[in-house]
């Protein structure tokens, strides 16, 4: 079974209706290497649903992300969506600033901090940012280049 059944499958399970553009919009994540802005889904949908509305696909995106199907990140440019991970314990991610590659962080902080005042945490998240071993030879080699070394 292919990712899009899969999560069509688990979409269903949990008494979601199947709609063609539900299917297309899981379709569209389950293919999708990276991270999708709120517009670049819209774009995509638009070019098989013409008259879509933006507030119809970023409802679907909420419910996708309320169901645990896509997982929201904050980039500079804005708020960015993917399919979760296939992780499934808690975790948390490094994320590369130039190809958004992402890799899981297996330790969580939140144990060892100390919570002041009392505070209930009920949930929490914590993403890293940097940029991936191939992003950054890649960086350091144009540099070098540009300075006239090999």
């Amino acid at each position: 079974m292919g990712d899009t059944e899969r999560i069509v499958q688990q979409m269903s399970e949990k008494g979601l209706r199947i709609t063609d553009q539900r299917r297309t919009l899981v379709k569209l994540f389950a293919d999708a290497s990276g991270y999708l802005l709120p517009k670049d889904v819209y774009d995509h949908m638009q070019r098989t649903y013409p008259g879509l509305s933006f507030d119809t696909v970023y409802r679907n995106l909420r419910v996708l992300l309320d169901l645990g199907i896509i997982e929201q990140i904050v980039f500079e440019e804005g708020v960015k969506f993917k399919l979760h991970c296939d992780e499934s314990h808690h975790h948390h991610h490094m994320i590369c600033l130039h190809c958004e590659k992402t890799l899981p962080i297996r330790s969580c902080p939140m144990p060892e901090m100390d919570v002041p005042g009392g505070f209930q945490i009920v949930k929490h998240r914590f993403e890293v940012y940097g940029y991936c071993s191939d992003c950054r030879d890649a960086a350091e080699h144009a540099a070098a280049e540009e300075n006239g070394r090999p």
